[in-house]
């Protein structure tokens, strides 16, 4: 297990700085050992004969202590070592305080480093279980003081399996909203990139059609000044607006035709627009919802790229509040002014804390979420706005202006 955390210092496999955690520990444990060593110093039964050995090995055990997450089983046998080292050089029966506090912050590093079930954890048992025996061969030690010293080194072990499982479920969840929140940016984009071919596919049969019509009326006007000599210049010129429409169309085919769904002939209708808008309503009425459509303002030929977009954020409204907001009543409305067309879009879908649907979301139902997206798309495009949100009492609006250039 590989981590890494910046303010106690927590390293990965082959790291060795030291935690600040590490070194408070290690200083408490060196200090705590010069003022036991020392300040029990005396020849009576209970006291310290020989302080400097006992002082040295507080310092040792300080520094293991600063590589416990380097070294952890390995710190541990070198703490037994270097307790039976001082006790070898001081020979005594006296246990210091702190090699047993130094034992069990080990005991518990042990236990924290690796599975239990793993050959590590294993191992690591067998270094807990060979210093726990180290306690007990000390005479004075009698049934109590057995007792007590494993409920120590139990909770130790226990709290460093613990420490251990709770990072790695921090770990694990870190892991999987990472990917959820990258597999979220890929489905947002993934919509995006369909969004935008999809329009560029409109967008497309919008111009070939236009370019196509304007070809042949100039083709038209060529025919009819027919062979006039004193049309000469009049035909060339109409001959050259021929010759580059249809080297557009050819250019428009090539660039534009790939975006076409696999398989598609190019004879798809004309795209829709708002003169459209009351068979659309009148689908979505057949599927429940009474829809009321209002008109203000005086309608005129719109721009066919705006008027389809227009059309498409309609649809995709109705379509999500007759999908998600279990609506009984949606309200559209289509206002026409010099500067700008506005569609807003409100049903009476009730509220909700759901994620999609009106009430909860109308511009988040669709396809996995991606109909606001579509949306936005579509209207930006034309540099307009759009908003969308709960309304007040209940409910759900959409509203999209598309300015008039």
């Amino acid at each position: 297990m590989r981590h890494r955390t910046s303010r106690w210092g927590v390293m990965p496999h082959g790291g060795w700085r030291p935690s600040r955690l590490d070194l408070l520990l290690a200083l408490a444990v060196m200090v705590a050992g010069q003022v036991e060593s020392f300040g029990r110093q005396g020849i009576e039964p209970g006291q310290i004969r020989h302080p400097v050995p006992l002082a040295a090995g507080a310092v040792v055990a300080g520094v293991l202590l600063l590589l416990r997450r380097r070294f952890p089983m390995s710190m541990l046998i070198g703490l037994l070592v270097v307790g039976i080292g001082v006790r070898e050089v001081t020979d005594a029966g006296y246990y210091a305080a702190w090699h047993f506090y130094s034992t069990l912050i080990l005991v518990h590093t042990v236990a924290s480093a690796a599975e239990l079930r793993s050959r590590r954890g294993l191992a690591g048992l067998g270094c807990v279980l060979l210093s726990y025996a180290y306690l007990q061969t000390f005479q004075h030690n009698d049934v109590a003081e057995v007792l007590i010293s494993a409920v120590f080194v139990g909770v130790a072990y226990t709290s460093g399996i613990l420490l251990r499982r709770q990072i790695d479920r921090t770990l694990r969840l870190a892991r999987q909203a990472a990917r959820l929140e990258a597999g979220r940016e890929e489905r947002a984009r993934q919509a995006v990139a369909g969004e935008r071919a999809r329009i560029a596919r409109e967008l497309h049969d919008i111009v070939s059609h236009n370019v196509s019509l304007m070809t042949l009326h100039t083709g038209g006007v060529r025919m009819m000044l027919g062979d006039d000599p004193g049309h000469e210049r009049e035909r060339a010129l109409l001959t050259g607006v021929e010759r580059a429409g249809r080297e557009a169309i050819e250019e428009l085919r090539l660039m534009l035709g790939m975006l076409r769904a696999p398989g598609g002939t190019g004879a798809e209708p004309y795209p829709a627009g708002l003169d459209r808008l009351d068979a659309l309503v009148a689908q979505v009425e057949e599927a429940g919802p009474a829809v009321r459509t209002r008109v203000e303002g005086e309608a005129r030929p719109l721009p066919p790229g705006l008027d389809l977009s227009a059309y498409r954020v309609i649809q995709e409204a109705l379509t999500n509040a007759l999908k998600h907001a279990r609506a009984t009543r949606i309200d559209v409305t289509v206002t026409h002014s010099p500067a700008a067309v506005t569609v807003e879009i409100t049903d009476d879908g009730p509220p909700s804390g759901a994620k999609s649907g009106p009430g909860g979301g109308l511009g988040d139902g669709g396809e996995g979420g991606h109909g606001l997206i579509g949306m936005r798309e579509r209207v930006a495009m034309h540099g307009g706005e759009l908003s969308a949100g709960p309304v007040p009492g209940g409910g759900y609006r959409v509203r999209a202006r598309f300015p008039l250039g």
